[in-house]
């Protein structure tokens, strides 16, 4: 939401400046907000009587939060009252040119011709004399706020500075390390001075080429299906980690994971068909239980055949697989959306981009405005800053000046709630204020190094009859697909200039942080690290799993 300011001067103005600032909601010339000052005496009657709302006081605003003497703060929060206190200097130096006007207005009164019929010289003269030193005084004023203004934006440079390096660690630190506070009094005098020493820039290297999957990224449940797209005759074969299986139900309905390779002739097993909980190859009819095991080879002798099978389990309308060496943890996270949400669709896709790229895009939200422009974001106004706040250690959060909740979920899903009034529009500051929201669930699954499974679903807490109108799922698909195009245009070519070497995340920024998050969690993963960052939100949201009479095993 973009901020409208603009300084008002009626008729019949006091000459003593504004005793507070006011704004008015909603008349802005995008539906804003639009600020005034208000030189009167009566302001707060005056303030009243207009439905308007104080922002703070001119002469003495304070910071937004008390703080106390002492107090560390961290660097995001220091930023906070470094960008108060530009705001402060703003509003001083729009109060200041305020006089500057005011007071010509007054010697042009005394200099009117009709004015000095009832005035003698001296009395002309004096007045002239105390006119012209109070516009020295407002001339002083403003030079003054100017060197206000210089300061804080010195001090705003500084501290986004730090803001970023403490987005990534040090070189040779853990990720999971912590910085140290940082200790700022607020000031907006024009003798303070922030002398930063100039530290090397940070940045993450993801660049090419693309390396194989690290085997200690196969350790996680990772969903792979819709329950709803696996019914008792049908089979649906994916791709995970550079391998090939196929997903099918046994006799007993519980979905089964085997290698998409009969044992006979190599031929892919999706190609064949599902008899009686078993799957049939197409080539000689060799049939497999979905623990792997061959239970049927027409027309020869039987022998003991078996072919590799994952770990399988169903929960919460999805189909998750365990392709890691590791024993299979106890716990699967809950992906369904909160309470009051009804689900409308669930899409499934095939990207030819890196499940890593995918996942950097969908927890970058500063990109909407530029990117999204025929699609949800149309007609969005360009924030002067975007900010991710999250916990030290987390990773969720919500965006601000949007109001969408984020969380990355190990090791591939985003969830994320909209507040919404009408589809393509956003409404209030947080999702909080929001009376109607839509639910997003994105689960980027690795197929290989440049193709990723996408599963989509979508929930909404308004309107459950749409769920119930003949072909609207085409209509969400429609309009996925359409989102997902124009990121897709963006995101293949940096894939093709990461394969060639080029380092995709040179340069993060503030708004990055739960991208750099993920890239974190990652790269500690990868390391095979005791612990991981971030671990106290990776179990979030976790049920346990009865593994003594559901999940298969591998072999």
């Amino acid at each position: 939401m973009n901020t409208v300011s603009s300084l008002s001067l009626v008729p019949h103005l006091l000459i003593k400046p504004s005793i507070a600032c006011f704004s008015r909601k909603g008349v802005g010339r995008y539906g804003g907000i639009k600020v005034y000052a208000v030189l009167r005496e009566d302001g707060a009657e005056f303030a009243k009587n207009n439905n308007l709302e104080a922002l703070f006081h001119v002469d003495d605003p304070g910071p937004r939060c008390p703080i106390k003497k002492g107090k560390f703060l961290d660097v995001n929060e220091a930023l906070e009252v470094v960008r108060f206190d530009i705001q402060y200097c703003d509003w001083r130096a729009r109060q200041d040119l305020l006089t500057i006007m005011v007071l010509h207005n007054k010697v042009v009164e005394v200099l009117n011709p009709l004015a000095r019929e009832f005035k003698s010289i001296g009395t002309l003269r004096k007045e002239l004399a105390e006119l012209q030193q109070d516009l020295e005084k407002a001339h002083n004023q403003v030079h003054l706020s100017e060197a206000r203004v210089s300061s804080a934006l010195d001090k705003l440079a500084h501290m986004e500075t730090l803001v970023n390096d403490r987005l990534l660690p040090p070189d040779g630190a853990s990720s999971t390390s912590t910085a140290e506070p940082t200790s700022l009094v607020p000031s907006t005098s024009s003798t303070a001075h922030v002398r930063a020493k100039k530290q090397p820039r940070r940045s993450l290297n993801v660049s090419g080429p693309v390396k194989p999957y690290n085997p200690s990224l196969k350790n996680f449940w990772y969903p792979v299906a819709f329950s709803s797209d696996l019914k008792d005759d049908t089979m649906v074969p994916i791709d995970c980690f550079e391998e090939q299986w196929v997903i099918f139900r046994g006799k007993d309905g519980r979905p089964g994971c085997v290698q998409n390779t009969c044992a006979h002739r190599a031929c892919p097993l999706h190609l064949g068909s599902v008899n009686e909980g078993r799957i049939q190859c197409p080539y000689h009819g060799w049939e497999y239980s979905t623990d792997g095991k061959c239970e049927k080879m027409p027309s020869t002798k039987m022998l003991n055949v078996r072919i590799q099978s994952l770990p399988c389990f169903e929960q919460e309308g999805m189909v998750w697989i365990w392709p890691g060496d590791d024993p299979p943890k106890a716990t699967i996270p809950s992906l369904l959306p909160p309470s009051g949400f009804t689900i409308h669709a669930e899409i499934v896709m095939e990207l030819p981009v890196e499940h890593g790229l995918l996942l950097d895009n969908l927890l970058d939200l500063a990109h909407a405005p530029f990117t999204h422009t025929s699609t949800f974001a149309k007609g969005w106004s360009v924030p002067s800053l975007v900010k991710f706040l999250t916990p030290a250690s987390g990773l969720q959060g919500y965006w601000d000046p949007y109001p969408i909740d984020m969380e990355f979920r190990p090791p591939c899903m985003v969830l994320s709630t909209i507040g919404i009034s009408k589809p393509g529009k956003l409404e209030g500051k947080s999702t909080q204020q929001c009376s109607t929201h839509l639910h997003q669930l994105h689960v980027c699954l690795p197929s290989s190094t440049n193709k990723t499974r996408l599963l989509y679903r979508m929930s909404l807490d308004f309107a459950p009859w749409l769920k119930h109108v003949p072909l609207m799922h085409l209509l969400w698909s429609h309009f996925a697909e359409k989102v997902l195009n124009e990121d897709l245009r963006l995101v293949l070519g940096q894939q093709e200039r990461m394969i060639n070497g080029a380092n995709i995340w040179n340069w993060p920024v503030s708004y990055d942080k739960l991208g750099i998050r993920y890239r974190l969690w990652r790269d500690a993963v990868e390391r095979g690290s005791d612990r991981l960052p971030f671990s106290n939100q990776a179990e979030r949201g976790s049920d346990r799993l009865p593994f003594s009479n559901q999940a298969g095993s591998g072999s």
